[in-house]
């Protein structure tokens, strides 16, 4: 197991350990508010407590329902700023225990501490996208080297490119189209370049970081040539991440594999089929 994947596997460990912290935590807060209140130094606001509860448990069920429960560590780091300042406010009153208050908060933080962490690490992980899949097209091995190392000619049948520009004799500039007007781009270079096998990679500054090959087989007894394509993308946060994300909004071996037919279909017939223009289909009889 790489380290990556090790990092990923024991940030999802955390985030389990956190969920089952988090239904403890709001079982207490829910069921014995006073005690819990006298503990952490502040006196009343019994529905408040109680009211946390419920936010503490429902976050932990999620944690743990979540296969990778990026976004439910997200929400419990927001109510662990509502903590933290409910905490902040309660060390003004004259009605706490200062000391208890400090000792809570203090706790609190490192808690917070904790779920950035956590919800970091196991982002990374989340936020990667890999995906291989495989065409059998009836053109020569050659013949389609030739026409993908053309790289202009992408977006033609790979849905989610904008637009490719060679820069050099190994780089590339690559755009790629995103939901609201927004872009995704990148340089990228060859690592490698053989009519067997094509491999890129994204350059430093990229918005995407990612990975490809594709190779070309030829086919049993010499009929055409099987291509495997392979991709990885690592999503960066924010809004370009999460508006990259949603080009893959179907399963992303699906994505590749339509992007491999439409492949097919441009180099075998010259044109990607379309229903465009084209009768519903629908039979209407008159009475």
């Amino acid at each position: 197991m790489d380290a990556q994947a090790d990092s990923g596997n024991n940030a999802l460990k955390c985030a389990r350990g956190l969920g089952w912290f988090s239904i403890g935590l709001g079982a207490a807060e829910l069921f014995l508010p006073g005690q819990l209140g006298r503990l952490i130094g502040v006196r009343g606001h019994h529905n408040l407590i109680r009211a946390m509860g419920v936010r503490e448990i429902a976050a932990g069920i999620a944690v743990l329902l979540e296969k990778k429960p990026v976004y439910s560590l997200a929400n419990r780091v927001a109510g662990d700023a509502v903590d933290l300042s409910l905490l902040g406010a309660a060390m003004a009153s004259s009605n706490s225990c200062k000391g208890r208050v400090g000792a809570a908060l203090g706790a609190v933080a490192g808690v917070t501490a904790l779920d950035v962490i956590c919800t970091m690490r196991l982002g990374k992980a989340a936020h990667a996208i890999s995906t291989t899949a495989t065409v059998a097209v009836n053109k020569t091995p050659e013949e389609c080297y030739r026409f993908w190392r053309d790289f202009e000619k992408l977006p033609q049948f790979m849905e989610h490119l904008q637009s490719v520009h060679v820069t050099g004799d190994n780089r590339s500039h690559w755009v790629a189209k995103a939901p609201a007007g927004l872009t995704a781009e990148w340089d990228a270079e060859l690592i490698r370049d053989t009519p067997e096998r094509i491999e890129w990679r994204s350059l430093p500054g990229a918005d995407v970081d990612n990975t490809g090959s594709v190779e070309f087989r030829r086919a049993p007894a010499g009929h055409g040539t099987i291509i495997k394509a392979s991709i990885e993308y690592k999503l960066p946060a924010g809004q370009v991440g999460a508006a990259v994300a949603s080009l893959f909004g179907r399963e992303p071996r699906m994505q590749t594999r339509s992007d491999l037919k439409r492949f097919k279909a441009v180099i075998e017939t010259g044109e990607v089929p379309t229903i465009i223009g084209q009768s519903s289909g629908r039979h209407f009889s008159r009475t």
